[in-house]
């Protein structure tokens, strides 16, 4: 072996890593709205996903493309459980992203590649989490917990995570402490398509706030802090004051086992909540109802 062996081994991994960026750069652009500056992709011929928690809650919105051009973008539908926004532009021209879901173990490189100014920026590291499903603080249903161990710069969140063979993953953003997750192709692919139809993520509503409580003989339930007039809840006959103690027969362990109970399928859906009231266990029927978008 060579003195130089060791040095040309680095370069292909430095030229191997180079060529992974630019293969994705061209479907990557900046996004910038109100105070706020981000990246983006494009999922479909004109369509861009981005990250909903770095896109302003007002105000215009406009992306770079690759090479510089500014041109403005439309806010198509916006989902905060699953932190997947989606934009129009006026531009069929500029090639959409392959999202493709492969296996990624933990110790595999993987690649965050965004946008500023139209260029792209880079940053690698390791995936050092990949498990099965799992569901936001928010209660979005994401189909895979991949977080990655690297340094990635505010601007560069809502684009595209790349690993080793040049597939892409999913889109990048930040999590609790800055750690970078990465929202999967398949929730992307199935959130985007909903916002590109209906321009929002339809989500059950019960018509009530609630508030987690121990109960005296053991096990949690749920206390009902809360009942809208004319929300599901009271059409159903629940009382502030009631304890929700299960959904369906299930016991209640936290607030996110009834967050997961409303998700897009749930509405018009008739579920039994079990109900302390008094001392005494009652079973009330509640139809659930689409939560209201304004």
């Amino acid at each position: 072996m060579t003195e130089s062996a060791p040095f040309t081994k680095v370069q292909d991994l430095s030229a191997a890593f180079a060529r992974l960026v630019g293969i994705a750069a061209p479907g990557v652009v900046a996004v910038q709205s109100d105070h706020s500056r981000s990246s983006g992709f494009l999922w479909r011929p004109g369509l861009i996903v981005t990250a909903d928690e770095a896109l302003s809650e007002e105000g215009d919105v406009a992306v770079t493309l690759p090479g510089g051009e500014s041109i403005a973008a439309r806010l198509v539908g916006r989902d905060h459980t699953t932190d997947i926004a989606l934009l129009r532009i006026d531009r069929s021209d500029v090639p959409p992203v392959r999202l493709e879901s492969p296996s990624v173990p933990v110790g595999a490189l993987a690649i965050a590649v965004g946008a500023e100014d139209g260029a792209p920026t880079a940053a690698s590291g390791v995936v050092s989490r990949s498990t099965g499903p799992w569901w936001s603080l928010r209660g979005g249903e994401i189909d895979a917990r991949i977080e990655l161990d690297l340094r990635m710069r505010r601007s560069a969140e809502g684009g595209l995570a790349i690993e080793a063979a040049g597939q892409t993953i999913g889109m990048t953003v930040f999590g609790p402490r800055r750690l970078v997750l990465v929202i999967p192709s398949a929730t992307i692919e199935r959130v985007a398509a909903r916002l590109e139809k209906c321009g929002h993520i339809p989500r059950g509503y019960l018509g009530l706030g609630f508030q987690l409580v121990a109960l005296e003989e053991g096990g949690r339930g749920v206390m009902v802090m809360k009942v809208e007039p004319q929300g599901p809840g009271a059409k159903a006959g629940v009382h502030q004051g009631d304890i929700i103690v299960s959904w369906n027969g299930e016991p209640i362990r936290h607030v996110r086992s009834l967050l997961r109970g409303l998700g897009p399928d749930s509405v018009g859906r008739t579920v039994t909540l079990g109900l302390s009231r008094a001392g005494e266990t009652k079973n009330v029927p509640l139809t659930i109802a689409e939560r209201p978008t304004a």
